[in-house]
């Protein structure tokens, strides 16, 4: 048991030690004449090694049953946490690819340039607005999804047929229809508004415009998503529960609104949380319609970020903007959860 205890702790030292003394080189405070950090992974490698040997040392059975999780938990820390970490150094560094200085710690500038940024607080505006469209995404696929559900003609090829936008990659959509059927010179849409008499057709002329542009693209691509889910959840619904409430005399409207919909509450929530978590990660189809424009309008907070990589080649300044927007995500996400299962339990 003491030499478990001793080549956990031991191997925990000197992973400190090296991580330490490596985080020392590259600020500049010693020069130690470490190329790269593979001495610290390989520390890491020991130390996982270890703990899990140490496990079985001091705890026997009970250590053995351990190591059917703590590889694998030791494999997520080392690819989300050292990652985060790496993020963290660079986020708070000036590091551009076009300098010959390479990376400076410069403290807190980025955040003081991002505080700074009216670019970045637009995109983050515009990420309300995409958001607000949930809503009307959500009240489409339920539509559909209720059209879907009733006796139809030709039910099975509409569903396929309905799936076929979330089939496609977003680079796809926005090549496809983005830049082919809304190109304002010879798309067809283009040639159609200007035989309706509209002299210079353009879907992205305003900001207003291209915003909805935008958004209709998205919502062409993830609505079939929710529809499925809600389809899914109301096929789930036990046909008597419908018929007792039509015996009991409740009109088509009646019943949906006091039967249909409580009853699909825990699947519209959670397909309405997983698509915020889809949404706000716009990025792919801003990038390949508009970049951006008209003059950061149809912006994404990950367009932005992707742009001032791309475009800018600065590396710190944008991973510090993708920090603080994972911040306000986990933040976000955390308040809305908590606020769904309040609203949530008195349901059950």
């Amino acid at each position: 048991m003491v030499f478990g205890r001793a080549i956990v702790w031991g191997s925990a030292a000197l992973l400190v030690g090296i991580a330490a003394a490596q985080t020392l080189d590259r600020t500049g405070t010693l020069d130690l004449g470490f190329a790269n950090w593979r001495p610290t992974l390989y520390a890491y490698v020991l130390w996982a090694g270890c703990l899990c040997w140490g496990q079985v040392l001091v705890r026997g059975e009970q250590g053995k049953r351990a190591l059917f999780v703590l590889p694998a938990v030791l494999f997520v820390v080392s690819l989300v946490v050292f990652p985060l970490i790496f993020g963290l150094i660079i986020a708070f560094s000036d590091w551009n690819l076009s300098s010959p200085t390479g990376r400076k710690f410069n403290g807190l500038d980025n955040l003081r340039q991002m505080w700074a940024d009216p670019f970045y607080w637009n995109a983050l505006r515009n990420m309300i607005w995409y958001m607000l469209a949930i809503i009307v995404e959500y009240a489409i696929a339920f539509g559909l999804a209720l059209l879907l559900n009733s006796q139809i003609r030709a039910r099975k090829f509409f569903r396929v047929a309905f799936l076929m936008p979330l089939m496609l990659s977003p680079v796809a959509v926005s090549w496809m229809i983005g830049k082919s059927m809304l190109e304002p010179r010879f798309g067809p849409l283009a040639r159609l508004a200007r035989f309706f008499g509209v002299e210079n057709p353009s879907f992205f002329e305003s900001p207003e415009m291209a915003r909805l542009v935008i958004m209709a693209l998205d919502a062409w691509t993830y609505i079939p998503f929710m529809m499925i889910m809600i389809l899914a959840g109301l096929q789930a619904i036990p046909k008597e529960v419908q018929e007792a409430s039509r015996v009991d005399g409740a009109t088509a409207w009646r019943g949906f609104w006091e039967v249909t919909f409580p009853l699909m509450l825990p699947v519209s929530i959670t397909a309405i949380l997983i698509r915020i978590i889809f949404k706000l990660k716009l990025a792919d189809i801003i990038i390949n319609v508009t970049s951006g424009g008209p003059g950061g309008a149809t912006d994404s907070v990950t367009s932005f970020i992707f742009r001032e990589y791309r475009d800018r080649s600065n590396v710190g300044y944008g991973t510090m903007l993708a920090m603080v927007y994972l911040l306000l995500i986990v933040i976000f996400m955390t308040v809305l959860m908590k606020l769904v299962d309040r609203w949530m339990r008195p349901q059950y």
